[in-house]
């Protein structure tokens, strides 16, 4: 437990559907990291940890967290541990305790304009079975019917994602994280940088992670628009009914919340059941729908967000004029 915690420590956070996937393929490779498995653990977001005393903190963190998703944790003291869940930009209070872990902790913040990562966030929350309403100006006209709790899918497991109006309001979002954690301990990836030149941003980000140079051939996105077949098939598959749930959820979804006694049991029968599962996803996979924005939409997004960018930009000191 102690060499986990004497170890150096990092997550990528932010705006979801900022390339934070291809980051994570590049950090993955370094033979230096040691990257959580599934790549968007949620832990600290999921649990509030701040009222926990140090010696108990750390024991739920060893057992709860690095056990489960750190489980072929390196030995080498140079390591670093790196973990993905973008939700964390989002909840920065629950921050404080990788802090007092980690006090050198670092935080990998994608951004991305709103005017683009919403409608495809609203199509990735579609592949995963959060969201069932495929036209996205509908899905956008409910979000004041969804704060009040009406007209949110049994499937959802985040109401809060259907908030597109809340997500999209990144300077504060940015302004609270870094009050809690500090602005020296964040590392900015915007993604029209990244697309662009992807191999300039990851050589800058080993750089703040104190990781020598690494070479990465393939530095594309790694998970492209994607869309579906069949929308009760894949909610079935990617967010199954709580009675369904230990049969038909995928190998992720059970790192997250089986105990670690399931999770180390060799199981035969699930195994079989896994591949039949990716198998049928993969059967429903279809080309994603380019979201067609109308030029009044356009508008409420640029008037709604012009300020949020405009304050994005003085804090992390970046010309985002081109996404107004």
């Amino acid at each position: 437990m102690e060499r986990a915690f004497s170890q150096r420590f990092a997550c990528i956070v932010g705006a979801p559907r900022t390339g934070t996937t291809s980051l994570a393929h590049y950090l993955r490779s370094h033979p230096s990291v040691c990257f959580s498995r599934p790549k968007e653990p949620h832990f600290f977001s999921r649990r509030d940890l701040n009222s926990l005393e140090d010696e108990e903190l750390r024991e739920t963190v060893a057992s709860d967290y690095l056990d489960r998703f750190f489980p072929n944790r390196l030995s080498d003291d140079d390591a670093i541990l790196i973990e993905g869940s973008v939700t964390y930009l989002f909840a920065p209070e629950r921050m404080r305790p990788i802090l007092r872990l980690w006090p050198d902790a670092k935080f990998i913040i994608g951004l991305r304009d709103p005017v683009e990562m919403i409608p495809s966030l609203h199509q990735r929350l579609l592949v995963l079975g959060d969201e069932t309403v495929r036209d996205f100006e509908r899905a956008w006209r409910l979000v004041g019917e969804r704060k009040a709790g009406r007209r949110v899918p049994r499937s959802c497991i985040e109401p809060q994602w259907l908030r597109y109006d809340q997500l999209g309001r990144l300077g504060s979002h940015v302004e609270t994280f870094i009050s809690v954690v500090g602005k020296d301990h964040c590392f900015f990836v915007l993604h029209d940088q990244l697309r662009a030149n992807p191999s300039s941003v990851c050589l800058e980000l080993v750089k703040f992670l104190g990781l020598s140079p690494h070479e990465l051939a393939d530095t594309s996105p790694r998970r492209a628009g994607r869309g579906f077949k069949i929308g009760w098939v894949q909610r079935l598959l990617m967010r199954p009914p709580l009675i369904a749930r230990k049969l038909l959820a995928g190998s992720a979804h059970r790192r997250r919340f089986e105990s670690l006694d399931r999770l180390q049991k060799d199981r035969p029968t699930l195994r079989m059941l896994e591949r039949a599962r990716k198998q049928i996803l993969k059967w429903n996979e279809a080309d994603s729908p380019r979201p067609d924005l109308s030029p009044a939409l356009h508008d409420e997004f640029r008037m709604l967000f012009g300020e949020e960018i405009s304050k994005l930009a003085k804090i992390v000191g970046r010309d985002l004029d081109h996404w107004l």
